[in-house]
């Protein structure tokens, strides 16, 4: 990430840094919630708080890369067919960055400029449109669906389907 073979971090990182207290902050809200954004949530997390880490407590100094074009046509077509084959599965960004043959830093970035979303956004955008099909094709229960998509519960779905559709399944099941 940083074209360097070792990085040395500057003593006394700041504990006044808002962004490390607010990524620290979201990663405990979501272990204590008990409603858990998956793996891949707080994989994303914790390379951003990494990559600040370094960016703003390193002796090294480093260039920036600028990403213009994002993934590749090939590249993103390959992650979201994977992505749409493995939804029902916990997903990881190393796995996804792998597909793409990036470091998960570089496929974060990237995929972000080719879609308008972070890796974690697509997936939970994505679960929710096949929670849509499989709740109008009415065969399975909302709870069924939920973990069929690769929600961890009934609860996790309803909050996702909810932000993005404005209706709760159960509601848009009626329709």
């Amino acid at each position: 990430m940083l074209a360097v073979d070792q990085v040395e971090l500057l003593p006394g990182v700041s504990l006044k840094d808002p962004l490390i207290l607010q990524i620290a902050l979201a990663l405990k809200a979501d272990l204590e919630s008990r409603r858990p954004g998956g793996r891949l949530y707080a994989e994303t997390l914790t390379k951003a708080l990494a990559v600040h880490i370094l960016r703003n407590y390193s002796a090294h100094s480093h260039k920036s890369v600028h990403y213009l074009g994002g993934l590749s046509p090939t590249q993103l077509q390959l992650v979201t067919n994977y992505i749409n084959d493995y939804l029902d599965q916990e997903l990881s960004l190393e796995e996804l960055a792998a597909i793409a043959q990036l470091s998960a830093y570089h496929f974060c970035r990237s995929f972000k400029l080719s879609t308008g979303f972070t890796p974690h956004q697509y997936v939970i955008r994505q679960r929710v449109e096949r929670a849509k099909l499989l709740l109008k094709d009415g065969k399975m229960g909302i709870t069924e669906v939920a973990i069929a998509c690769g929600f961890t519960h009934q609860s996790h779905l309803n909050r996702h389907f909810k932000r993005l559709t404005g209706l709760t399944p159960k509601k848009f099941s009626r329709l």
